[in-house]
């Protein structure tokens, strides 16, 4: 396509163009002459994440919009192009597979610059090549500061979904999925049997009572006050976990049986002389203060299992029996 024939239709788009805006008229016609034009249909894809292209595109008219496969099969788009804007620079001048898919958004036309084409603009008309160049520097600078705050955003975005995939919403605790997993991988790797590990199971005391009397909201307090007790108590590498409603559960590595006594006692007695901050009626209304106890049951192994299952076994049938023998106390399974 001759300048002449391109220049007076493209000319406010060409010149409106981060890349052409430092050129002279002259300048910008010489340009055009290496210019082909293209039209694309809405929806259709200009070029793909992780292809090799040649070509760089300048946006004449419609939209585009540039978007990326995240891990979980879903589409992210990155940003939105508008008239003047250019794309696809980086695989004619680093040789560089496409980072991003290009979809058009709205029928749209757009200009064409080949690489050899691009490179022939550099080399037999230097002065046009360098500000062709440091205009490309100058919108890169500007991407990559688009691109930071993307890869920022994907990266709280992966943080906030492996929180959720293994974390208790409501109190931050670990959920039953991890903790048991946690101690399967121990009991599979040869863990337990060389070292003691210790399994306590919580169940708060006539929760339905609180939550009969003050509410849902009401019940999650103390849910998080209970949360709250439970981390103060737990070491380094032990596992808290909430595993549902008003039960919770603590993995303790490196602890036998007395050791998880006095861990499970300690808890105990700090959430009896806790106040708990709860709404005074069922429908949210005033404010009141209760005091939870809990009941709790405990198994070590390899003193009273010798896997995962017999030691959850173990430590829910203490729990029972904690619950039998009148609430709010402690008590450890018979030895195997």
């Amino acid at each position: 396509m001759s300048c002449q024939e391109i220049a007076p239709v493209h000319d406010p788009v060409l010149k409106a163009s981060p890349m052409f805006r430092d050129l002279t008229g002259h300048e910008l016609n010489v340009v055009a002459a290496f210019l082909d034009s293209r039209a694309v249909k809405k929806g259709e894809d200009i070029f793909t994440e992780g292809a090799c292209g040649e070509e760089l595109f300048i946006l004449v008219s419609g939209g585009v919009y540039a978007w990326v496969n995240r891990a979980d099969g879903h589409q992210h788009r990155i940003f939105e192009l508008k008239p003047g804007d250019f794309f696809g620079e980086m695989s004619i001048i680093a040789n560089e597979s496409r980072s991003a898919t290009l979809t058009a958004s709205a029928d749209s036309q757009l200009l064409v610059f080949h690489g050899l084409d691009f490179y022939r603009i550099i080399f037999e008309h230097p002065v046009i090549g360098v500000k062709i160049l440091k205009a490309i520097r100058k919108v890169q600078n500007v991407w990559l500061d688009q691109l930071s705050k993307h890869l920022g955003d994907l990266m709280r975005w992966g943080e906030t979904a492996r929180r959720r995939a293994i974390c208790d919403e409501l109190t931050g605790l670990y959920n039953r999925r991890f903790l048991e997993k946690s101690a399967k991988d121990r009991f599979e790797e040869g863990f337990v049997g060389l070292r003691s590990i210790s399994l306590l199971m919580m169940d708060l005391d006539k929760i339905h009572a609180i939550n009969e009397r003050h509410g849902a909201k009401g019940g999650d307090l103390v849910f998080i006050a209970t949360a709250d007790v439970i981390r103060a108590a737990a070491r380094p590498g032990d596992i808290c976990a909430r595993l549902s409603g008003d039960e919770f559960a603590i993995l303790l590595p490196d602890t036998n049986p007395n050791e998880a006594r006095l861990m499970a006692e300690t808890i105990r007695y700090n959430l009896t002389v806790q106040k708990v901050l709860v709404p005074g009626k069922p429908d949210g209304t005033g404010q009141t203060e209760v005091i939870v106890s809990t009941s709790i049951g405990i198994a070590s192994a390899p003193v009273h299992a010798d896997t995962w299952e017999k030691l959850n076994f173990a430590a829910d049938n203490a729990l029972h029996r904690s619950k039998e023998l009148g609430r709010n106390r402690v008590e450890v399974a018979a030895a195997g």
